[in-house]
């Protein structure tokens, strides 16, 4: 589908939503709206897609209150700024959108994190991602350094790029519409999906992406969705394995589940960002006493965070009960830099050789 035809069927599904209120209101009803429960009760296993998607569970927002009447107010306003985006051919940020919010008085946002939702409830209603109406989020940092040559299109033209030879310190940052990214050729055995700046520039400087042939993806934390949707098409265009290695906390494991088994609050594109196949290689909790790392008390947020991802079906695996249930028993936490304190390369020599062999990844 070319841009424009995207951009055209954008406007359409968009604005569909505001036909459907005039219907509902010519036929003598309310003007309402039903979205899924975005909630962890209420995501189910999708087995032919092997993702976590919302399940039946609904809820209905109806101009019959007055808040619900002002949700759908601001979701009217949404609706026609981006349709005059989208005419126009411009774009904004998730952030701008808020400040645009300021002069609608009515429909004017508490807070960034009502419009972020606001826009999610869109793109499930048009079955549609925010990029098609033109939205982005800020820059996220979020790159790749590896051996994996690609073309990218850009306003400024074509041009193809080897990610290792024709990039900077930071490898070849990931763009918001990674769709716009086709990927030539490479000569990887694998990816690795990497939490923090520090490890990935250490894996970078000891060359561990040349002695084990590794894609490199620096996630900077939580990752955005174009990272998650890039770690998907590597998997599944390319038929590449995916690891995610992380530190060893509950807020890590829910990188990877965000990752492998798509998040609660975009699980209505699992299809599109989870990659079912990638697996945690680690910090383990059972590392932290294998390798005797350095490690932090478990704080009280950390330990009920620990003790929700057992009730978190995305969790409901064995591997996962043991690992959670022995770092609750240790009431300890650690860093993947931990590694350090057994010297700068024992990481890349040691550990993620060894724990990779086990995985069958090498």
């Amino acid at each position: 589908m070319s841009k424009q035809e995207m951009d055209a069927l954008a406007k359409e599904r968009l604005v569909d939503i505001a036909r459907e209120w005039y219907g509902q209101m010519c036929d003598g009803l309310v003007p309402f709206i039903r979205l899924p429960t975005r909630t962890k009760q209420n995501i189910e296993y999708d087995d032919e897609n092997e993702v976590w998607k919302y399940g039946e569970r609904e809820s209905t927002r109806s101009a019959t209150s007055e808040k619900s009447a002002v949700h759908l107010l601001k979701m009217a306003y949404v609706i026609g700024f981006l349709k005059q985006q989208l005419t126009e051919n411009r774009s904004s940020t998730l952030r701008e959108l808020y400040y645009i919010s300021e002069g609608w008085k009515r429909a004017k946002f508490a807070a960034q994190d009502e419009s972020n939702l606001l826009v999610e409830d869109l793109e499930i209603l048009t079955d549609m991602q925010r990029e098609a109406f033109h939205l982005r989020p800020e820059e996220d940092g979020a790159s790749i350094f590896g051996p994996l040559r690609l073309r990218e299109s850009t306003r400024r033209g074509v041009r193809e790029i080897h990610c290792q030879e024709d990039v900077g310190e930071a490898g070849y940052p990931i763009p918001n519409n990674v769709d716009a990214i086709e990927f030539l050729g490479h000569d990887a055995r694998f990816v690795i999906a990497v939490e923090t700046g520090g490890m990935y520039a250490r894996l970078m400087e000891n060359g561990f992406d040349e002695e084990y042939r590794a894609i490199l993806v620096h996630l900077k934390g939580q990752p955005a969705r174009s990272t998650r949707r890039v770690l998907r098409r590597l998997n599944e265009s390319l038929g590449l394995p995916v690891v995610v290695f992380t530190d060893g906390d509950p807020w890590s494991y829910r990188i990877y589940a965000s990752v492998a088994y798509g998040s609660i609050k975009s699980a209505h594109m699992s299809e599109l960002l989870a990659t079912p196949q990638a697996q945690f290689v680690g910090v383990q909790p059972s590392d932290i006493s294998d390798y005797n790392l350095p490690a932090d008390r478990l704080t009280e947020q950390d330990i009920n965070a620990l003790r929700a991802e057992l009730t978190d079906p995305r969790f409901a695996t064995d591997y996962w009960r043991h690992q959670i249930n022995l770092q609750l028993e240790m009431k300890l936490k650690s860093e993947q830099q931990a590694f350090a304190s057994r010297g700068l390369d024992f990481v890349t020599k040691e550990y993620l050789p060894t724990r990779l062999a086990e995985m069958g990844v090498i």
